[in-house]
C-alpha cells in the first residue's frame, strides 16, 4: 500500500503565493501513473484543481489556470502545487490521490487509487 502525506499548507493574504506537497510512500515497490490535487471548500463538494501524469502532462481546472503550478519529482515521488496570486475562493483543504501500479509482498501486482489526508489553505487578510 502506498501512504500520500500533504504539506506546506498556511494562511496567507491575498495576492500571496504558497507551495504544496504531496509526498508518496509505500512498503513496496511500487510507480505512480498519475497524481491530481483536489479543493475542499467549505460547504461545497470536492473539486479538480490540477493533474499531472508521470510523463509530466499537465492539466488545470477552472480559474487557477495561469496561476498554479502542477510538478512532480518522479525520483522522490512528490507532487508540488505551486499556487501564486491567491484570491479569497482558493480557501479549501488541498488534498492529492495517487494512481499507483505496485506490488503486494507476494509479488503479485495490483493498481489502485490513494489518497492523502490533506492540508488546510485559507487566504484571507
Amino acid at each position: 500500500q502506498v501512504q500520500l502525506v500533504e504539506s506546506g499548507g498556511a494562511l496567507v493574504q491575498p495576492g500571496g503565493s504558497l507551495r504544496l506537497s504531496c509526498a508518496a510512500s509505500g512498503s513496496t515497490n511500487f510507480r505512480i501513473n498519475a497524481m491530481e490535487w483536489y479543493r475542499q471548500a467549505p460547504g461545497k463538494e470536492r473539486a479538480l484543481v490540477a493533474t499531472i501524469s508521470s510523463g509530466g502532462e499537465t492539466n488545470y481546472v477552472g480559474a487557477v489556470e495561469g496561476r498554479f503550478t502542477v510538478s512532480m519529482d518522479n525520483a522522490k515521488n512528490t507532487m508540488y502545487l505551486q499556487m501564486n496570486h491567491l484570491k479569497p475562493e482558493d480557501t479549501g483543504v488541498y488534498v492529492c490521490n495517487a494512481d499507483v501500479l505496485g506490488t503486494h509482498y507476494d509479488g503479485t501486482y495490483y493498481a489502485a487509487r490513494f489518497w492523502g489526508q490533506g492540508t488546510q489553505v485559507t487566504v484571507s487578510s
